[in-house]
């Protein structure tokens, strides 16, 4: 047995969207079960998203502090965005993600995973790179605004970024799913043998 996520489409036999938003949306469809009834489902509707788990040569993860307002809370999390342009090639987002919130470069770039952050209620899909080689960015720094003027910025050991997941003191989809990611792949065939940067993504298509 192949333990492997495939795509599949139920039949839909009504949509429409309640709520439109700045960057999401929400919307209802009525899909048809395998028993043959109608069941109501609402979404939100998602652009996508990139991250980045950037790595230095001391062994210490560029980390980001930030509130987020619907959970109340300041988290700790690797820079992140969203694929604002329609079919943009995620590589060049997380370039992007990574020079604005801490103002860094990689010289080598990987796929660390994929995700779908909530599956049940929202379409959103995440790439998650791996960036390598960093060194400051040249140019100014990028000009921060609402939440993001009252970041913090740090570089944190890896070792202490996998204890607090495992604590519990760490919540961020993107940091736990990265970070616990990395250490899987450390113990496992290395970090040279994961996923070129610009592999295919079916879940949000690019052009290279």
């Amino acid at each position: 047995m192949t333990i492997k996520d495939t795509p599949q489409e139920w039949e839909i036999r009504a949509t429409e969207t309640p709520f439109v938003g700045n960057k999401t949306s929400v919307r209802t469809d009525d899909v048809v079960m395998p028993d043959g009834h109608v069941a109501r489902r609402d979404y939100q509707v998602h652009p996508g998203s990139v991250a980045v788990l950037a790595l230095d040569d001391e062994g210490r993860v560029v980390v980001i502090r930030q509130y987020r307002h619907p959970v109340r809370h300041k988290l700790w999390e690797i820079p992140a965005g969203l694929l604002d342009v329609p079919g943009e090639n995620p590589l060049h987002a997380a370039q992007r993600e990574l020079y604005e919130e801490a103002h860094v470069k990689a010289e080598d770039w990987r796929v660390l995973t994929d995700v779908y952050t909530t599956p049940g209620g929202c379409d959103e899909a995440v790439r998650v790179f791996l960036a390598r080689g960093l060194s400051e960015a040249d140019g100014d720094r990028f000009e921060v605004e609402h939440e993001e003027a009252d970041m913090e910025l740090a570089r944190v050991p890896l070792k202490e970024l996998v204890r607090g997941v495992l604590a519990g003191e760490l919540h961020n989809n993107c940091l736990v799913v990265g970070v616990l990611s990395l250490v899987a792949a450390e113990h496992g065939d290395g970090l040279d043998a994961l996923r070129p940067a610009e592999a295919p993504w079916p879940a949000r298509p690019f052009e290279s």
